[in-house]
């Protein structure tokens, strides 16, 4: 499974920015994908996930609200659209697919094998 993130860049804090996250190799549907994001000297930590069929979705408590997660059938991918953005969304944002038949997300970023490359997200006050 090959994926490709785009969409990073400069914003204001208030603004928005859409990212999307291109997936190949495999069975599209079948796949778990999420969002995770990495600031300068932290952790990467969990942003937001979506079932294969885009049925069940979760947000990590600091984007729920402003940020909407969706899957793209047409071209196989998977969206975050990000708004309100605050400083503290800076960071490189990657995204993560993971192929299973349970219900259940893991917020761990060890449960998920397959990366994008990142891109990174600027958002000045």
């Amino acid at each position: 499974v090959q994926l490709q993130a785009s969409g990073g860049g400069l914003a204001q804090a208030g603004g928005s920015l859409t990212l999307s996250c291109t997936v190949s190799g495999r069975t599209f549907s079948g796949y778990k994908l999420a969002w995770f994001r990495q600031a300068p000297g932290k952790e990467r930590e969990f942003v937001a996930a979506i079932d294969g069929y885009g049925g069940g979705i979760r947000y990590s408590d600091s984007v729920k609200g402003r940020f909407t997660v969706s899957r793209d059938f047409v071209k196989n991918g998977v969206s975050l659209q990000m708004n309100s953005l605050k400083p503290e969304d800076t960071g490189v944002y990657y995204c993560a697919a993971k192929s299973s038949t349970i219900s259940a997300f893991s917020t761990s970023r060890w449960w998920w094998p397959y990366w994008g490359q990142g891109t990174l997200v600027t958002v000045s006050s």
